[in-house]
C-alpha cells in the first residue's frame, strides 16, 4: 500500500542532510558548550556557527537569535515575557485564528486581568487593519501578536502592514512564523517585527528545537529562568545536536526555497483542481490569493472531516482536520468557525499540506482514492443537499 504523507504542516521528515550533520554531536562532540574546558569549547564554536546560519536565514544579527525547544516556548516567551516586563498595563491584541500556543497564554493573561483583544477575521481569514489601528489608539504598552501564516488554511497575513501600524503606535509586534519557515522568505530587515517564533520540525529539522528572534532593544523578561545560557535570555543547557540540525535545515531552505515553492504551488494547484472537479459541494477555505504554496484546506459539505481522514488513513494517505495540537477535540476548528464557513461544511474541513518530498504520483494517488471515499461517506450520511442545513450544527 502507498504511504502518501500530506500532513507536513503538523510535522516534516528530517532531511537526510540534517540527520547526517547531527550525528557527531551525539558521540564524538558531546561536550557542554557552556563548559570552560577545551572539549566543551570546541562544541561552542559549532553552536556559534549554527547561530550565524540561522541569522543568515532571517537576515538578522546572530545576537538576536535565541534557541528554544519549540515555537510554543518562543510564543510563550514573547507574550508572557512582554507582559511581565510592562506589568498589568499591557494590552494584548491578537487574532481569533492564532495557534493555541498564542491563544492559550493570552487567555491566561486575560484571566489575570490584562486587556486582551482577539481580532475577528473575514471569510478569507484576513483581519481588518483599521480595526487593529482602532485597538492601538491611546494605548501605552501594547503587544500585538499576529501569525505570519495560518497553519490550517495557509492564509498569509499582511505582516509588513501590521508591523508598520505597530511602529506607528509604539506597540511591540510578535509574529508566530512557524508555517512560513522554509516556504516563503522571512527577512526581518524588511519586515520590522520585534519578535518571531519558529519550530525546526516544520521545515525538516528535528522536533524539540525552535527559534526565538528578538530584535535588539526589545524589552521583555526571560521566560525560562536558571543558568546563563543564551546570554541570560533563556536558561537551560543547549541542545547541541538539534541546534546543528536546525542550522542545516535553515541553510537548505535558504538555498532551495524559491524552486521548492514553485514545485509545491504546482502540486497544490493540481490537487485542488482535481478535487474540485471530482467532488461536488466543496469549499476551498482561506485567502486563495495570499496563501502558502504547500497548503490546501477544503470543506466537504454534509460529511465529517474526521471520517474522511480516517478512511484515507486506511488507504495510506495522511491528512489532517486542523491543528495537530488540537486533535482529540470533536469541536469544529476554531479557525474554520472564525471564518464563517457554513454549518453544512464547517465539520467537513480537511487540510492537505505538502513538502519537498511529495511528488506528482502522490497527487495522482489522492485524486484516485479520495472521490470514492467522499461519495461513500455522503451516501451513508443522514445529511445532504435536501436536508435542513440547521440540523448540521
Amino acid at each position: 500500500m502507498n504511504n502518501v504523507y500530506l500532513d507536513n504542516n503538523a510535522t516534516t521528515m528530517i532531511a537526510p542532510e540534517v540527520r547526517d550533520v547531527m550525528m557527531p554531536f551525539f558521540n564524538e562532540l558531546y561536550g557542554n558548550p557552556s563548559s570552560m574546558h577545551a572539549f566543551g569549547g570546541q562544541v561552542a564554536k559549532y553552536v556559534k556557527r549554527a547561530r550565524e546560519e540561522v541569522a543568515a536565514f532571517l537576515n538578522c544579527s546572530p545576537e538576536e537569535v535565541i534557541f528554544t525547544s519549540c515555537a510554543t516556548e518562543s510564543d510563550n516567551s514573547a507574550i508572557r515575557g512582554t507582559a511581565d516586563y510592562y506589568g498589568a498595563s499591557t494590552k494584548i491584541v491578537t487574532t481569533a485564528v492564532e495557534h493555541p500556543a498564542v491563544l492559550q497564554p493570552c487567555r491566561r493573561l486575560k484571566a489575570m486581568g490584562h486587556d486582551v483583544v482577539a481580532l475577528p477575521v473575514d471569510h478569507a481569514g484576513q483581519i481588518d487593519l483599521e480595526q487593529l489601528r482602532s485597538e492601538l489608539k491611546g494605548t501605552k504598552n501594547a503587544l500585538v501578536s499576529v501569525m505570519w501564516a495560518n497553519n490550517e488554511t495557509g492564509t498569509v497575513f499582511p505582516v509588513e502592514k501590521v508591523a508598520e501600524i505597530c511602529k506607528e503606535y509604539g506597540a511591540v509586534f510578535h509574529t508566530d512564523a512557524v508555517q512560513v519557515a522554509g516556504k516563503i522568505p522571512v527577512d526581518v530587515s524588511k519586515v520590522p517585527v520585534d519578535m518571531l517564533s519558529m519550530s525546526g520540525h516544520k521545515f525538516h529539522a528535528p522536533k524539540g528545537i525552535g527559534i526565538f528572534y528578538v530584535r535588539r532593544g526589545t524589552k521583555l523578561k526571560p521566560f525560562m529562568l536558571g543558568g546563563h545560557q543564551e546570554a541570560g535570555r533563556r536558561a537551560g543547557t543547549e541542545n547541541v545536536p538539534y541546534i546543528i540540525g536546525l542550522a542545516k535545515a535553515c541553510e537548505l531552505a535558504r538555498l532551495n526555497m524559491a524552486k521548492e515553492a514553485e514545485t509545491l504551488t504546482r502540486l497544490r494547484d493540481r490537487l485542488e483542481a482535481g478535487i474540485v472537479a471530482a467532488c461536488p459541494n466543496v469549499l476551498v477555505n482561506g485567502d486563495r490569493a495570499h496563501r502558502l504554496p504547500n497548503t490546501l484546506n477544503i470543506s466537504f459539505e454534509y460529511i465529517e472531516g474526521e471520517a474522511i481522514a480516517y478512511h484515507l488513513s486506511d488507504l495510506g494517505i495522511c491528512i489532517s482536520t486542523g491543528s495537530a495540537c488540537a486533535s482529540g477535540s470533536l469541536d469544529p476548528s476554531h479557525v474554520i468557525r472564525a471564518m464563517g464557513v457554513p454549518f453544512i461544511a464547517v465539520h467537513g474541513s480537511v487540510r492537505f499540506s505538502l513538502s519537498r518530498y511529495n511528488t506528482d504520483a502522490d497527487v495522482d494517488y489522492v485524486l484516485e482514492k479520495l472521490p470514492p471515499v467522499i461519495k461513500n461517506l455522503r451516501e451513508l450520511s443522514p445529511f445532504g443537499p435536501d436536508q435542513d442545513p440547521t440540523t448540521f450544527k
